[in-house]
């Protein structure tokens, strides 16, 4: 089978300097991204976290909106007037961090995976999401045709994708999927439901896996196709979580979608394959870098708070109570951090990162979570105020042991890398 990330490019940085640094090329692009996250997004938290996507402030602007094409769903309800982002959309292509992520041969600057993950986690310190477009790996194996069509909009910002895995009754194990797709002449008709699919309703096309060969399935029987949402048979439904007041998941059922066979991405019965590729770096990877760079900016707020905040004639920096719970973020930060670091770098040459990927998942989880809890606590009442981050980011923590496949689906596919790989997986 193929590794699950076998058409991740080349990568263009040096070795690290030291033990636990970064090659300075990347060590350069985290400080411009946390300058300019620092300067242009961390200022309008107050104003995106008390407006909703509708308001009207000065009819000048129009209404306020949710956010542009990212590189994630966004699951706060917060909203700027469309000047922002245009802004912040300029700042970013200016800067060439539009394109920082993708390969040298597309335009970018080649730094890969852990490139990929630097910048994620500089640009998850602010509620506001910094305006680059999603670029997943496994978009690089499409023709030429499908590049023109898929690649280079999704590229340029101007189309967004969804990701349809999960079915009603296969979610952690997608090879148990029963969504169909049949060949009929130059056509495949599909049939079935997908859900949870994030931000579908705003997608222009979902990159979907279907069985081919129900006899082979995870094994060369399930294949990836690309999908334009506004195919005739798909219906889409909202499905309401406490992450949002708005729906950003939904439901898709497919009935007989007609999908041309000229849009299957890579060959037939390779879609198991792009799947976990999909999953191990474009979800379980990220949510080091959400658990990272929430944290970072989370604990300089504690830090700060604790030494302003005097109570009976004490600041609470000096209680022993609250140094404890910043210890335990610090040592959770730099824990997920390195664990997310070795899963991205061993990407980058190309080895089968699904164990590292759902490592770095379950620690960012889960450990982001109590590390999230802990600032709160220290926070007091303010950690509770949703007019600054720390309580969207405590929820999307907490989703983060859930969404992209579960704590126990992660600790089922790291023992079984313990048996299978040995000693090579933990070695230094």
């Amino acid at each position: 089978m193929a590794t699950a990330n076998s058409a991740v490019p080349k990568v263009n940085y040096s070795a690290p300097e030291g033990m636990g640094s970064l090659p300075p090329e990347l060590e350069e692009l985290k400080l411009l991204v946390r300058d300019i996250v620092q300067k242009e997004c961390i200022p309008l938290e107050l104003e995106f976290l008390t407006h909703r996507p509708g308001d009207v402030v000065d009819p000048a602007d129009g209404p306020w909106v949710l956010t542009p094409t990212t590189r994630s769903e966004c699951l706060v309800d917060g909203a700027l007037p469309q000047r922002e982002w245009d802004r912040l959309a300029k700042i970013s292509k200016e800067t060439g961090l539009w394109t920082a992520d993708l390969p040298e041969e597309y335009g970018g600057l080649g730094f890969g995976v852990l490139g990929n993950f630097v910048v994620a986690e500089e640009f998850k310190r602010s509620i506001v999401p910094f305006p680059v477009p999603e670029v997943p790996a496994v978009l690089f194996n499409c023709n030429d045709e499908q590049k023109e069509k898929y690649l280079a909009p999704v590229m340029t910002g101007e189309k967004l994708y969804a990701f349809g895995q999960t079915e009603p009754g296969a979610g952690s194990d997608p090879g148990g999927m029963s969504t169909r797709a049949v060949r009929k002449g130059d056509e495949w008709v599909i049939n079935g439901a997908k859900t949870f699919i994030s931000r579908a309703d705003r997608a222009d096309f979902i990159l979907l896996l279907a069985l081919t060969d129900p006899e082979k399935r995870q094994h060369g029987g399930i294949t990836m196709f690309i999908v334009d949402t506004d195919t005739p048979g798909i219906t889409m439904q909202p499905v309401h979580t406490w992450l949002s007041e708005r729906p950003d998941t939904f439901s898709i059922t497919f009935d007989d979608v007609r999908v041309p066979h000229t849009n299957i991405l890579g060959e037939e019965g390779g879609g198991f394959a792009f799947g976990q590729q999909w999953l191990a770096l474009n979800d379980r990877l990220t949510r080091g870098a959400m658990a990272t760079g929430f944290l970072t900016r989370g604990l300089e707020m504690a830090v700060d708070w604790a030494k302003n905040r005097v109570t009976f004639g004490q600041p609470l920096a000096d209680r022993q109570a609250i140094q404890r719970l910043l210890v335990e973020v610090f040592l959770d930060i730099k824990s997920v951090r390195a664990i997310a670091y070795e899963c991205a770098y061993r990407a980058d040459r190309g080895e089968d990162v699904r164990a590292y990927a759902a490592a770095a998942k379950l620690s960012g989880g889960n450990w982001g979570h109590r590390s999230m809890d802990n600032i709160m606590q220290v926070l007091g009442g303010l950690g509770e105020v949703t007019e600054t981050p720390i309580p969207h980011w405590y929820r999307q923590l907490r989703h983060g042991r859930i969404g992209g496949g579960t704590d126990e689906i992660q600790r089922m596919l790291i023992s079984r890398a313990i048996f299978k790989q040995g000693v090579s997986l933990w070695e230094a």
